[in-house]
């Protein structure tokens, strides 16, 4: 199977070699890596460059916006920036970040599970972060959703979700439609990605407040966005972002903040919701 991986970079020169390098010696490669350096200050665009001179099939755009890193809107807005450069001959594209560093199987084991079953629309690993000289899972979601972080979709999804949205929550949302459309997202334990940059580490102030409108913006209503912010603050071990997330839930309501999804997906993704609070529950 074909594949493309579109990697947004901001200031990774010390992290994006570790990545190439693991991307080069993939027992399955890629057919076109793109790296698009977004407003980078550091010498990220040298470092991607060591490779392009080996490697014909990376290549590199260079995109200038607001040097300011909120989650979500900055970095698909990347990610889109190197899609609109790629023609449609693959059979999967990858969403990758900067700072990770994929195990030697990991896209071959991808191939195979898309070969395994054409329904399955999103597939994924699982990211680690190094602490007290041990890797250990970077516990912030459930085992069945994928990380932003490494996102493998099937072209007939990916176009059929509408590809990425700009906002936080792109990667929930984009999870939750291939549910609507009835494809299948599949995680796999085996496959453990190296994370070298926790999540959020660049984040600024603004950005606490961005979680409970991306709840809002997914359709959640409040009592699910209630669940899912007390829920996620005890996983950061922060508690006290629970108040933040509804805060950005009920500021994103006051103003009328346009939806990620119709209001037919949003029943769903509500309806969904409380099936998976109710199995967890009894």
């Amino acid at each position: 199977m074909n594949y493309y991986i579109i990697i947004p970079a901001y200031n990774e020169a010390n992290h994006i070699a570790f990545t190439l390098r693991s991307i080069v010696y993939q027992f399955a490669k890629p057919k076109k890596v793109i790296v698009v350096n977004d407003n980078s200050s550091d010498t990220t665009e040298i470092e991607v460059n060591k490779f392009i001179k080996k490697h014909k099939w990376i290549s590199i755009i260079n995109k200038t916006s607001d040097a300011i890193h909120l989650p979500g809107s900055k970095v698909i807005q990347a990610f889109q920036t190197g899609l609109e450069t790629l023609d449609d001959d693959y059979d999967f594209i990858v969403k990758a970040d900067a700072d990770l560093i994929f195990p030697a199987n990991y896209f071959e084991t991808i191939i195979k599970h898309f070969q395994s079953d054409e329904r399955i629309g999103m597939v994924g690993g699982f990211a680690y972060i190094e602490k007290n000289g041990s890797w250990i899972l970077e516990n912030l979601t459930d085992k069945d959703h994928i990380r932003g972080a490494f996102k493998a979709y099937r072209k007939e999804t990916f176009q059929q979700i509408g590809g990425l949205k700009p906002a936080m929550g792109w990667d929930t949302v984009d999870e939750l439609l291939c549910k609507f459309y009835n494809w299948k997202v599949v995680t796999d334990e085996t496959l453990q990605v190296k994370h070298l940059k926790p999540t959020g580490t660049n984040y600024n102030k603004a950005a606490r407040y961005k979680q409970g409108e991306a709840f809002y913006s997914l359709g959640y209503g409040f009592l699910i966005t209630a669940i899912a912010s007390l829920k996620l603050a005890l996983r950061k071990k922060k508690p006290l972002l629970f108040i933040d997330y509804i805060h950005g839930f009920i500021k994103a309501k006051s103003s009328g903040k346009a939806l990620l999804v119709t209001n037919e997906q949003a029943r769903f993704i509500r309806n969904y919701r409380w099936k998976k609070i109710r199995k967890k529950l009894f």
